[in-house]
């Protein structure tokens, strides 16, 4: 049995969490509910009292928020508290709860179309994944106002799953803890001139996703960055490589690390003769001579590691990307090797979700468009099971 916080705000879907107690409860979990005077206008702190079956009174102890628990899940989540859990905010039980708290953090959004997409509320939502916090929703369908779209709460059901899976045995005794992770992200700059560079246009959201999922999950984490435009994970060694020459120097003076996975778009070419000053503008053509980088993720695989797992990535674009990717696994030999369609809307560079095909010995998985820290995850099983099947570290 688990000790489970489950805090509500003030929106609609209040009524909802009551359903949630009540299949936490039914699971043999302690429930502690923690209730805002904003979702009292809805649903009475007693009704979720009587739900979590309290073996002692409600006022027996002043401070239910503070006790430590093996999960806090706060349903529903309104844009108002979402902001307050982004900035450190505690004016309220739930809020000061989520402060106190150690452990894994799910919470699911509620709010208007509109709320839900406004930049502020984008942004807050990026704090609160790169802190390790775990979104559930918010999902598509009429919303109370009348309104259609996404904002509508993730049924009690899909959220008592997910809080299942935090609570389930692997998840609490950290899967990967004693692994050590390295992961690139970003897009390397190959300098043309003191001010010019070749570049590309990832943001490392992919890369700084999976090192944070990696360290939720345990495992000591060196995310190297390459020019991130999103926030760092925390709790993650970070190494800054602006280059592919100081990515490579950097990932394989780490390749003895149990898993590491190639997320970054590293240059394939760079000037070859790179001017130090800046080249004043002519009107006559310029013409840069370009070679090859080092292929970093080559010069792993061909080493004898012992078993370490390496993860490779294909941004390809058009109908035969994913073929291509299959090449490159061949070639490359890496352990997993995903395939994502940079050409296509919403789940190209710097977008917030993905869809993509994990390749292996064992088939092509076709992970759904979902937000990239989930498709992190999914990507993070895969290399669990990798670790698993062999006792450890993965036979190379």
């Amino acid at each position: 049995m688990a000790r489970v916080l489950v805090g509500v705000t003030g929106g609609i879907a209040a009524y909802k969490a009551c359903e949630l107690v009540r299949l936490l409860v039914k699971a043999g979990h302690e429930v502690i509910p923690l209730v805002t005077p904003g979702a009292e206008r809805f649903v009475r702190a007693k009704t979720f009292d009587a739900l979590a079956h309290p073996t002692r009174a409600r006022n027996a102890d002043p401070y239910p928020h503070l006790e430590q628990a093996d999960l806090y899940v706060i349903a529903p989540l309104t844009a108002n508290t979402l902001a307050k859990l982004a900035h450190g905010l505690a004016d309220n039980v739930v809020t000061e709860a989520a402060l106190a708290h150690h452990g894994p953090l799910l919470v699911a959004p509620a709010m208007n179309t509109r709320m839900w997409q406004h930049p502020a509320t984008k942004v807050n939502v990026d704090l609160l994944r790169n802190r390790g916090v775990e979104l559930v929703g918010p999902e598509a369908g009429e919303l109370a106002e009348g309104d259609r779209g996404i904002g509508r709460m993730a049924e009690p059901e899909t959220i008592f799953a997910r809080a299942q899976a935090l609570l389930s045995p692997e998840a609490r005794n950290a899967p990967l803890r004693g692994k050590t992770v390295v992961v690139t992200a970003g897009g390397t700059r190959e300098p043309i001139d003191a001010v010019r560079f070749v570049g590309n246009r990832s943001s490392g959201r992919m890369g700084a996703a999976i090192a944070a999922e990696a360290r939720r999950r345990g495992a000591e984490v060196t995310l190297i960055a390459s020019n991130l435009s999103v926030d760092e994970p925390v709790d993650v060694e970070i190494v800054q490589t602006p280059t592919a020459a100081d990515l490579a120097r950097e990932t394989l003076a780490r390749a003895d690390a149990d898993v590491i996975v190639m997320a970054a778009a590293v240059a394939d070419y760079r000037p070859a003769e790179p001017i130090q000053a800046k080249r004043p503008k002519e009107d006559q053509p310029w013409r840069l001579e370009l070679e090859p980088t080092d292929d970093v993720l080559r010069a792993l695989t061909a080493q004898d590691a012992n078993g370490r797992i390496v993860v490779g990535f294909a941004a390809e674009t058009g109908e035969d990307g994913l073929a291509r990717a299959r090449e490159k696994r061949a070639l490359k030999q890496a352990d997993l090797f995903v395939y994502n369609d940079v050409g296509a809307s919403g789940i190209g560079f710097d977008s917030v979700e993905n869809e993509v095909v994990i390749i292996s010995d064992e088939g092509e998985r076709h992970v759904a468009r979902a937000p990239k820290e989930r498709v992190a995850a999914e990507i993070l099983d895969d290399v669990e099971r990798l670790l698993g099947r062999n006792g450890g570290r993965a036979a190379g």
